[in-house]
């Protein structure tokens, strides 16, 4: 038998879910953004074609490719 407070968890953690929502707001506030996305980039090219020999073996795995990722700009932004 479930314990009552399992129902809290039926579809996710909202607990958990609200302090990371919190967590990341204040992450971008903080302006540390740009600076985490650079040292986040690859430090080399053998570094880079390594990360894209994962990315295409996760895509081989996947049943299918979400349509967006695959739509294709006409050089405006589709915004």
């Amino acid at each position: 038998m479930k314990k009552k407070d399992d129902k809290i968890h039926g579809e996710g953690n909202y607990k958990a879910a609200r302090e990371f929502d919190a967590a990341e707001a204040a992450f971008v506030k903080s302006g540390q953004v740009d600076k985490a996305a650079h040292d986040a980039a690859p430090k080399s090219a053998a570094e880079e074609a390594e990360l894209a020999r994962a990315e295409q073996a996760g895509r081989e795995r996947a049943r299918e490719e979400d349509p967006a990722v695959r739509r294709r700009t006409t050089g405006k932004d589709r915004s």
